[in-house]
């Protein structure tokens, strides 16, 4: 099998097009080899490897430019929002470190562009220019394009963009929109649904042509891309006008080379994401395996966190199985059963689906972070291993993370995050994991949603849990004094161990208590009067009242 070369910046480059990145100052030829994406942050320690591109985030004027060359002699090419200040003074500090400046437009974000880079170096699947158009979804997109003499973008089932062609600022904004956001914008899905645009697109087997009736864009053609029955996706090019019988032709073709490369590509990715999965699931567990795990991951000699991170969905099992007991006394309970059990299995299949899309969203942002970074789904929870550079709170560095991770995806994926404390080596890695896990239970039993928990944080109520396990395992149950309130309240119907409960959540104060439990204050204290008889509860002892909190923490306040 032949390896097939990295990357070169020039091919990044045709692949892009200028409707994302131009060429400010050049060195000469850009046949640099591109071996990853580093986002530069001035505040942190500058490791840069070698022929990675750095984003140059806030880089403004010839003098940063130019500084910031300096540092890095060694990249591929620096890339700085535009309009880009070149002047003499970058043009020497170019050739002399041979790192080509790039501009990259206002309308593109640094996530954006970071991620558009990445898609091209994943999975080593660039083909070099002339390779032909077996080569990879871009090489394909840039084949159907010159077919159709349009702009081109292949997309999934959810309309993301998986490639797009060149000649990109030849189409409309919405294209571009599209393109930089690797995702159909959602005012224009709702035009093309509305016009029945998809209807027809994944009934037809032929092309579809596609009259936009709006004047900010102009018309599309597309055409499914099939596997047998099964829809993968789709091909969308920008026209003015409808295609020619010959180029409607060619676009049925390209549909069929494409679900070829589809497959090959699910398949590989699943591939790839078992082994990562593997490796990083021996590292996480320790253990003899665990270095050379690491060594293939490339994150053997760097000090790490551990992040743990779940949706949180609302459950769904109720729901699915609640036929059980009704269905059964029913004559079509076997038709039911049916029914059920391929929804259920529907239902499962989209879970898993998207757990696996947030695992995969996960690693695109640690990756951002650092390189190395390394990230895999572990039952329902996606963990994600990273590198942190030395400087102190690490632990506080990995939570913005993780909080950044959130805000972005938010509006998507409701989820938590917890954060182990810095493991130092290898060694340390699953206590990391195991402390991610225990903040995140933390949050889970909190009923949090969309929050972020570090284990130094919630280090006691993580204590409290594990005590509470242990309690279980052993069958124990409340003694003394909130025993006997218990017992009370069961034979009686009382809620003395609610009211005393309230009492020390408000720290003695009985008009707060009484308001929070909804009684007049002299109600509230008879009650209290009540549970010290009946508890034999001393609460001006604070050894009293702290053991009668710990039960309630650890038993639960039952009623």
């Amino acid at each position: 099998m032949r390896i097939r070369p990295r990357a070169g910046l020039g091919r990044i480059l045709d692949d892009l097009g200028t409707t994302v990145l131009d060429v400010a100052a050049s060195p000469g030829d850009l046949d640099a080899e591109v071996t990853g994406v580093h986002i530069y942050d001035p505040l942190d320690e500058l490791i840069v490897p070698e022929g990675a591109m750095v984003l140059a985030v806030g880089v403004q004027g010839a003098a940063d430019v130019c500084a910031l060359l300096a540092r890095v002699p060694h990249a591929a090419g620096v890339v700085v929002k535009l309009p880009v200040d070149v002047d003499e003074r970058v043009r020497a500090a170019v050739l002399e470190t041979g790192v080509a400046v790039l501009g990259l437009t206002r309308a593109a974000s640094w996530a954006q562009v970071a991620a558009l880079v990445r898609s091209l170096l994943a999975e080593g699947d660039l083909a070099e220019p002339g390779e032909g158009a077996h080569g990879d979804l871009f090489a394909l997109a840039n084949a159907v394009c010159a077919l159709l003499d349009a702009p081109v973008t292949i997309e999934d089932r959810s309309s993301r963009v998986l490639a797009f062609s060149g000649r990109q600022e030849e189409a409309d904004q919405g294209r571009v929109e599209t393109v930089l956001g690797r995702q159909v914008p959602e005012r224009y899905l709702r035009l093309l649904d509305e016009q029945g645009a998809f209807k027809r697109l994944y009934q037809s087997r032929e092309p579809v042509y596609i009259e936009l009736h709006d004047g900010s864009v102009i018309d599309r053609v597309a055409v499914a891309v099939r596997a047998g029955d099964e829809i993968l996706g789709s091909i969308w090019a920008a026209v003015h006008e409808p295609l020619t019988p010959q180029r409607q032709r060619a676009l049925a073709d390209a549909a069929k080379v494409v679900a070829l490369r589809l497959l090959h590509e699910r398949a590989g990715a699943d591939t790839q994401r078992r082994l990562r999965a593997d490796l990083l699931s021996t590292v996480l567990a320790g253990g003899a395996d665990a270095a050379e795990a690491a060594g293939r991951l490339g994150i053997a000699t760097a000090r790490l966190c551990v992040l743990a991170a779940e949706l949180t969905g609302p459950p769904g099992d109720t729901a699915r199985t609640s036929w059980h007991a009704s269905d059964r006394a029913s004559d079509r309970a076997s038709d039911r059963l049916s029914d059920h059990l391929a929804d259920y299995a529907a239902d499962h299949a989209r879970s898993e689906s998207e757990r696996q899309r947030f695992c995969d969203a996960l690693a695109l942002h640690v990756a951002a972070i650092h390189p190395k970074a390394a990230a895999a789904l572990a039952g329902s929870v996606a963990y994600a291993v990273l590198p942190l550079t030395p400087g102190g709170g690490e632990e506080e560095r990995a939570v913005r993370v993780a909080e950044s991770f959130l805000a972005r995806v938010g509006p998507r994926h409701a989820a938590n995050v917890g954060v182990g404390r810095l493991a130092l080596n290898l060694a340390q890695v699953a206590r990391s994991r195991a402390d991610a896990d225990r903040a995140l239970r933390v949050l889970r039993t909190r009923g949090a949603g969309g929050q972020v928990a570090g284990y130094t944080a919630v280090h006691f109520e993580s204590l409290l849990l594990q005590v509470a396990d242990v309690a279980a395992a052993e069958e124990q149950a409340p003694t003394g004094p909130y025993q006997r309130l218990l017992e009370h309240d069961a034979e009686h119907g009382t809620e003395l161990a609610a009211t005393l409960g309230a009492y020390l959540d408000a720290f003695g104060d009985v008009n707060l208590a009484a308001a929070r439990v909804h009684v007049h204050p002299n109600t509230f204290r008879y009650r209290l009067k009540r549970l010290t008889e009946i508890g034999g509860l001393d609460l001006s002892d604070p050894d009293a009242r702290l053991t009668v909190q710990l039960q309630m923490r650890i038993f639960g306040r039952q009623h």
